[in-house]
C-alpha cells in the first residue's frame, strides 16, 4: 500500500511570500490539516472528541523544506505511521505535487492521546488501537522516510 493521501489543496495567493513561494507557516498549516484528516481516518474525529473527551496533542515536530512550492500548485500530503504505543503516534507527512513522487517537504510528528479533562495522557480506546494497528500493517512495506529522526545542529569545529 502506498502512503495514505490525507490532504489535497491548491496553494492560495495569501499563502505565498514576496518571492512567490509558499510561506513557512503554511507548510505547517497544510501538514496540520493532514493530521486532522488522519485523526478522522482513525476515528478520532470531532464526534469522538465530544463523546470521549479525548484528543491528540502534538508533542514535537520537525519540518524540512526540500523544494520550492509556488502559487497555484496543486499539492497533496502522504502520511505514513512510523510507530505507536498505547498513547502515542509517531508519523511522517510528505508534501508532493499531485501525482508526482518528488517530496517537496517533510514533517515528522510525535502525537499524544490526551484526556482533555486533565489534561493528561490517556490510552487509546481499543477500537482506535485496532485502526492504528491495521494502518501500520498496511504500511509495513513502505520504505523508511529518509529524513526521519533528523537533528538540528552545526557540524563540530575542526
Amino acid at each position: 500500500m502506498p502512503a495514505l493521501t490525507t490532504y489535497t489543496t491548491q496553494i492560495h495567493p495569501d499563502w505565498v511570500d514576496y518571492n512567490g513561494h509558499l510561506r513557512d507557516a503554511f507548510y505547517l498549516l497544510i501538514f496540520s490539516y493532514a493530521t486532522d484528516a488522519l485523526m478522522d481516518t482513525l476515528g478520532l474525529d470531532s464526534e469522538n472528541r465530544e463523546a470521549s473527551g479525548h484528543s491528540l496533542f502534538t508533542l514535537e515536530l520537525h519540518l524540512n523544506y526540500l523544494h520550492e512550492v509556488t502559487l497555484g500548485a496543486e499539492v497533496e500530503v502522504h502520511t505514513q505511521l512510523i510507530a505507536h504505543d498505547a498513547k502515542r503516534l509517531h508519523l511522517y507527512h510528505s508534501l508532493h505535487r499531485v501525482g508526482d513522487g518528488q517530496e517537496l517537504a517533510g514533517n515528522e510528528q510525535m502525537l499524544l492521546h490526551v484526556d482533555l479533562a486533565g489534561p493528561h495522557s490517556a490510552p487509546f480506546a481499543q477500537a482506535t488501537l485496532e485502526k492504528i494497528a491495521a494502518l501500520c500493517t498496511e504500511q509495513a512495506d513502505l520504505p523508511r522516510p529518509a529524513l526521519l529522526g533528523r537533528v538540528i545542529g552545526l557540524p563540530p569545529r575542526k
